[in-house]
């Protein structure tokens, strides 16, 4: 086996490991009381369903939390955007969701992950796998419906807004 090689599926070992760890033990899952916002996101093409909700403080994510059932991709991808974009601008996590979707939806031009999306570098496989995308992309979904729901109102924070995200067939 070629170093590229050996390398290569040590650190698929250490993206798997990494994503059953955030999927068995995941961060942020819990209801957040007082959310701004709460997303009902569903993939009804797998039973994926989570809620979302956020808790904003003027253009930044104060608090951000989830609860929900799905895959392991589906978990592990939610917990690591909630620990991801807590304490971000709106901006700031609307760019994320744009390098992070990027990577989960398209094949990339050179090896490996990009070198702008940090720890999800651990997701950079699912563009393989058609019906995983839909998994590790709902949170993200979910995420961009609340910050562009709320970049509708001019910054202004509306208390219990609940938004649905439903993900359908040639969505991602």
């Amino acid at each position: 086996m070629s170093i590229d090689a050996a390398t290569s599926t040590n650190m698929a070992g250490l993206y798997q490991e990494m994503i059953i760890e955030h999927a068995r033990s995941p961060r942020n899952f819990r209801q957040l009381e007082g959310a701004h916002q709460t997303v009902e996101a569903v993939n009804p093409l797998c039973g994926d369903h989570l809620s979302l909700y956020v808790q904003r403080d003027s253009d930044h994510i104060a608090d951000i939390a989830f609860e929900g059932d799905g895959c392991a991709i589906s978990k592990a991808s939610a917990s690591l955007m909630t620990s991801s974009v807590m304490g971000l601008r709106n901006d700031e996590a609307l760019a994320l969701f744009t390098r992070v979707h990027t990577m989960l939806t398209t094949e990339p031009l050179s090896d490996g992950p990009p070198a702008d999306v940090g720890k999800f570098a651990v997701l950079s496989g699912v563009w393989q796998y058609p019906a995983r995308v839909k998994c590790a992309t709902l949170c993200w979904q979910a995420l961009h419906s609340a910050l562009k729901e709320g970049a509708a109102h001019e910054g202004a924070i509306e208390e219990n807004a609940t938004i649905t995200v439903s993900l359908q067939d040639g969505t991602e």
